[in-house]
C-alpha cells in the first residue's frame, strides 16, 4: 500500500468534510474546530480554510408581510484556522479558530413574523486550545485528547419594520475530550470526540440604549470518525455525529429588561436532537495530487414549530502539493433541502401574544459550498 500517497490524501478528506458540514448545517451548526491537524506529521503545522455557502430557500406559505417567491436565507462565509506544535513524540498541542453555529436571514418589504423582522443574524466564534498525549499500543498509538475553548457569540435583529434595531454580545467557555487509535501502516484512524455544550445569556442595546437581553442554550455533541486505507492509493471515511439540540427550546430576547412583559419576545424551536452522517473515498493519483468524493445526510431538527429540514449533499474535493512543502485543497459541496412545514401556529392574524402567527411552509431548495485552504508544515 502505497502510505506516502495516503498520507498525501487526508487533507483532502478534512478538507470536504468542512464544506459538507458547512452546506448542510443541521439547525445551527456552521463548521468544526480543526483538532484532526493534532495527528499530521510534523514538529509545527499551520492549516487555514474558508467555506462560502449559498443556500436558497423561499417560502411557498407565508402569511406575513413579506410573503412568498424570494431568498430569505443569506450567504455566509465559515473560517477555520489551526496551528499545531510537537513538544514531543508523545504530545502535541493546537490552538483553533473556528465558527461551529451562526444563521443569517433577511426579509422584504414589511418584515416577517410578530416583531416584524427585516433581518436577523447571529455568529458564534469559538477560540480553542487541544492537546494530545499519544501512548504506544500493539501496532499502532493510542492518543488522548483534550481541551478548553471560549466561544464569542454576537446576534443582531433589525425589526419593527426598520424602527427596533437590537445588538447582544456574550462569551461562555466550554471543553472538548475524545479518544483516538491508529495504526499508520495502514492509514487507519479511529477517533471518538466530545464538545460540551454552553449557554448564551447576552446584554446589549436596543436602539442605541443598553437595556437588551438574550437568553438561549447551544448543545453538547458527540462525533465518531473512522478512516482507513482499503487498496494501494485508496482510502475510505467516514462519521456520524449526534447534537443535542433538543437543548435548544427557544430564543427568549427580551427589548427591554426594565419593562421585560411587553418588550418581550420569543423564538420558538423544540427541536430534537440531530444526527448527522458522512462517508466518502479518496484516491492518491500522485505524490502530489489526491482527489475525494463524499456524500452526507443530516437529519432536520425541526418538529413543527419552524422549517429545518432534512438535507442531504455530495461533494468533492482535490489536495494538491506545491515544490515549497504547501498543500492547496479546495472542495464543492451540493446540498438538497427538503420541503418543511410549520403546524403549530394560529392560523388567525398575529396578535399581541408571539405564540400566534402564521403557520409558514418552504418547498424543496438547494445550496452550494465552495472551500479553499492552504497548510503548511515544518
Amino acid at each position: 500500500m502505497n502510505i506516502s500517497r495516503l498520507k498525501a490524501l487526508l487533507g483532502a478528506t478534512a478538507l470536504t468534510i468542512v464544506a459538507a458540514g458547512a452546506a448542510q448545517a443541521g439547525g445551527f451548526s456552521r463548521g468544526t474546530a480543526d483538532t484532526d491537524i493534532l495527528f499530521e506529521q510534523g514538529n509545527f503545522n499551520l492549516r487555514t480554510s474558508v467555506v462560502v455557502v449559498k443556500p436558497h430557500r423561499e417560502f411557498t406559505v407565508n402569511g406575513y408581510a413579506d410573503g412568498t417567491g424570494y431568498n430569505f436565507a443569506d450567504t455566509y462565509v465559515v473560517p477555520s484556522a489551526a496551528v499545531k506544535f510537537k513538544f514531543f513524540d508523545q504530545l502535541s498541542c493546537a490552538g483553533t479558530v473556528s465558527q461551529p453555529y451562526g444563521g443569517g436571514v433577511s426579509y422584504r418589504g414589511l418584515g416577517n413574523g410578530t416583531l416584524r423582522k427585516l433581518e436577523e443574524d447571529f455568529t458564534v466564534t469559538e477560540y480553542g486550545a487541544t492537546c494530545a498525549f499519544k501512548y504506544e499500543m500493539g501496532k499502532g498509538s493510542l492518543s488522548f485528547l483534550g481541551g478548553l475553548f471560549v466561544e464569542n457569540v454576537d446576534y443582531t435583529l433589525l425589526g419593527g419594520s426598520g424602527t427596533v434595531s437590537v445588538k447582544l454580545k456574550d462569551n461562555d467557555i466550554g471543553w472538548r475530550a475524545g479518544l483516538a487509535y491508529e495504526i499508520p501502516e495502514i492509514a487507519l484512524r479511529a477517533q471518538l470526540m466530545y464538545r460540551s455544550g454552553t449557554d448564551v445569556a447576552a446584554e446589549g442595546t436596543t436602539n442605541g440604549a443598553p437595556v437588551a437581553q438574550g437568553f438561549a442554550e447551544l448543545p453538547q455533541s458527540v462525533e465518531l470518525k473512522v478512516q482507513s486505507g482499503i487498496a494501494p492509493g485508496w482510502l475510505a471515511y467516514g462519521s456520524v455525529k449526534w447534537t443535542d439540540w433538543s437543548v435548544n427550546e427557544r430564543l427568549l430576547l427580551v427589548l427591554n429588561k426594565f419593562n421585560p412583559g411587553p418588550n418581550t419576545r420569543v423564538n420558538t424551536y423544540n427541536w430534537q436532537d440531530g444526527w448527522t452522517v458522512t462517508g466518502g473515498i479518496g484516491h492518491a493519483f500522485t505524490d502530489a495530487i489526491s482527489g475525494t468524493v463524499f456524500a452526507t445526510w443530516d437529519r432536520g431538527v425541526g418538529t413543527g414549530w419552524d422549517l429545518q429540514s432534512d438535507t442531504y449533499t455530495v461533494g468533492a474535493g482535490v489536495s494538491m502539493k506545491d515544490k515549497i512543502g504547501g498543500e492547496l485543497r479546495a472542495g464543492v459541496g451540493l446540498s438538497y433541502l427538503t420541503a418543511a412545514t410549520e403546524d403549530k401556529y394560529s392560523l388567525a392574524l398575529p396578535m399581541t401574544d408571539p405564540a400566534f402567527g402564521f403557520n409558514r411552509a418552504v418547498g424543496n431548495d438547494w445550496s452550494v459550498a465552495v472551500s479553499a485552504g492552504y497548510s503548511v508544515k515544518w
